[in-house]
């Protein structure tokens, strides 16, 4: 399992990278001269590359040796924190953010299936547990120390962590990764199918919801606090949100088992989604506690979501199932582009930065209007389709 466990490195560094530059925004503005809402566009820059990589990839490049894009994905990952680490000026940031992105998408779809392919019989599960969990023990344990890192030595050294990280994996996994075998190739016209299915889409649009409300707060966290609390230290907030996120993950699996009632526990997260948002601002503003308490809850909903929407896309689309799950992954990361891009500008149109989470919290709630229109319109296609079977008898 040891290449297994260079592919999960790898996904560790992914995840540090994709989460990290939200700490370290305000630092980066103050040094290049811009403002956090201009330099929130670093994360739209990097989740946009990211959404649209690994699909363009898959398309252009089908032949290629899965052995050679991992590698070759994540020596251009590596490439571009290096530039960011080097940039500097805006531009120069944005085109290494692009860089770093789309290096990231494609070795992101490549690692798990890779995962999948070497590991032997019977412990595929676990292969593809370790690569997942690299990526969100990036964002658990990574982020906060990346802050930490920047605090005390500069943002651009949490920057070179990141790249040394990446040159890492990048020279353990050209030593040790043996040849991957293949996927079966896609047809577009299956992709493009996915798209217009109306078992897929209002599912996967529920998933891009939750990522532009998620990120779009996310990503001007600090700020955010700032205004409504007075927190000047944001990094004990960004280990809440990720210790929330870590109970979300390990929660979500046992509870979709258990209680089989996957509508009904997406219906509920999503409602923790919006209303720790929702009350964020009063939370930071009336103890700082309150704000904790608030990102734990955001943060476990936030994470446990993509189990069972993950288990619904199977549910309605068992023939799609594939080609849905690459959809609702791209979705979640085009969402979370979206999110940034929209938070940043929302800042420079001068709404105030407390009122960025009632934002959120309202796109959130239209995620949630989504899913449950959604639900009622399956009950009653039952319905239709049951007493069409009773007349016909």
């Amino acid at each position: 399992m040891r290449k297994v466990w260079l592919l999960t490195l790898g996904a560790f560094t992914l995840g540090l990278d994709a989460y990290v530059m939200a700490g370290l925004l305000p630092a980066i503005a103050h040094d290049i001269g811009t403002r956090v809402s201009l330099a929130g566009q670093l994360v739209t820059a990097f989740t946009l590359a990211y959404a649209l990589a690994a699909p363009l990839v898959a398309g252009l490049l089908s032949g290629v040796r899965p052995r050679a894009l991992i590698l070759a994905a994540l020596a251009v990952f590596t490439l571009g924190n290096a530039v960011t680490a080097l940039a500097p000026s805006l531009p120069a940031l944005l085109a290494a953010r692009v860089i770093a992105g789309a290096g990231a998408g494609v070795y992101s779809a490549l690692s798990t299936a890779a995962a999948a392919a070497l590991a032997p019989e019977g412990r595929r599960g676990r292969a593809l547990a370790l690569v997942m969990g690299g990526m969100s023990a990036g964002t658990v344990l990574g982020v906060p120390i990346g802050v930490l890192l920047a605090e005390h030595t500069g943002w651009r050294a949490t920057l070179w962590l990141v790249t040394a990280l990446g040159a890492l994996a990048l020279a353990g996994l050209a030593t040790l990764l043996p040849p991957v075998p293949p996927a079966p190739a896609v047809p577009l016209r299956a992709r493009l199918a996915a798209v217009t299915d109306r078992a897929v889409a209002p599912v996967v649009g529920v998933s891009f919801l939750a990522a532009v409300a998620s990120l779009g707060l996310y990503t001007y966290l600090a700020p955010v606090l700032a205004a409504a609390g007075g927190v000047g230290e944001v990094t004990p907030y960004l280990w809440a949100w990720g210790v929330g996120g870590v109970l979300g993950s390990v929660l979500a699996g046992p509870l979709v088992d258990r209680t089989g009632r996957v509508r009904a526990l997406v219906g509920a997260v999503l409602a923790v989604i919006v209303a720790a948002q929702a009350l964020l601002p009063a939370l930071a503003g009336a103890a700082l506690p309150g704000a904790a308490a608030a990102l734990v809850a955001w943060g476990a909903a936030g994470w446990a979501l993509q189990v069972p929407q993950q288990h619904r896309l199977l549910e309605r689309s068992a023939q799609r199932g594939t080609v849905a799950l690459a959809l609702n992954n791209s979705a979640l990361y085009l969402g979370s582009a979206v999110g940034s891009a929209l938070g940043g500008l929302a800042l420079a149109a001068g709404l105030a930065p407390y009122a960025l989470p009632w934002a959120a919290a309202g796109v959130a709630a239209l995620g949630l209007v989504l899913h449950t229109a959604t639900g009622r319109r399956s009950r009653l296609a039952a319905g239709v389709s049951t007493l069409g079977s009773y007349e016909h008898s």
